[in-house]
């Protein structure tokens, strides 16, 4: 296996945005086995770092790091297909490839498997699959997931409803700053579903959404504002 010194060294290149020289020591890398190295050498070539951008190349080098079960590669065929970059559209592909990488446990494959599994994109619609994987993608950390997961909860879409879940799912969001997770747990907060009602943390918490950009916090913190229920 490579030397994780050269490894550490070619990092300190790509951060230092020396892209030539980091390739070139990737490549080195990749010549000795390090499917990582393949794979990140696939994202030279898709970004058009230290080489003129090229979507084959870069598909040519994930290709070979993902047949040999690299997961970060397998999640960026993915994304390419999902785009239709360089590749004819195909969201079936897409989804398999996303697949891949989110059983090698991989968070974000993990997110976005859950997603296209609940809107039916590139594979047969199914909310308890795609529970499963939002459930997968929470475990290590995604926020959005738990977002997602306290949604399905709160409908009883794909699990059995319970809006106590729903309420902490939203509240885990809440707190690794998903605006999407605070206005939900704002939302919660407001009727009273798996807590206690409470209206002065349903606007905390909408207004933290509000000022993280979200639309229909700020709509709401709006009509307030215009209906002179709150000064600010």
């Amino acid at each position: 296996m490579p030397n994780q010194e050269l490894k550490a060294e070619a990092l300190a290149l790509f951060n230092n945005k020396e892209y030539e020289k980091a390739l070139e020591l990737y490549q080195y890398i990749a010549s000795q086995g390090d499917l990582a190295s393949l794979s990140t050498i696939g994202y030279f070539y898709h970004n058009g770092l230290g080489v003129e951008q090229s979507y084959a190349k870069a598909i040519e080098y994930y290709q070979k790091a993902s047949d040999a079960g690299e997961h970060s590669s397998s999640y960026n065929l993915g994304l390419l297909y999902l785009r239709g970059l360089g590749v004819a559209k195909d969201s079936t592909k897409a989804h398999e490839y996303y697949l891949k990488a989110a059983i090698k446990g991989m968070p974000q494959a993990q997110f976005d498997v859950a997603l296209m599994l609940e809107e039916g994109e590139g594979c047969v619609r199914n909310y308890s699959e795609a529970a499963y994987w939002y459930e997968e993608a929470a475990k290590r950390g995604n926020a959005e997931a738990f977002n997602n997961l306290g949604v399905l909860y709160k409908e009883g879409t794909g699990v059995e409803q319970s809006h106590e879940k729903a309420y902490m799912l939203f509240k885990k969001s809440a707190l690794k700053e998903s605006p999407e997770g605070q206005f939900n747990l704002g939302a919660m907060y407001g009727q009273g579903f798996g807590c206690e009602e409470d209206q002065e943390k349903a606007l905390e918490w909408c207004r933290k959404a509000a000022y993280k950009g979200h639309q229909k916090a700020k709509d709401i913190i709006y009509r307030l504002q215009q209906d002179g229920q709150i000064t600010f």
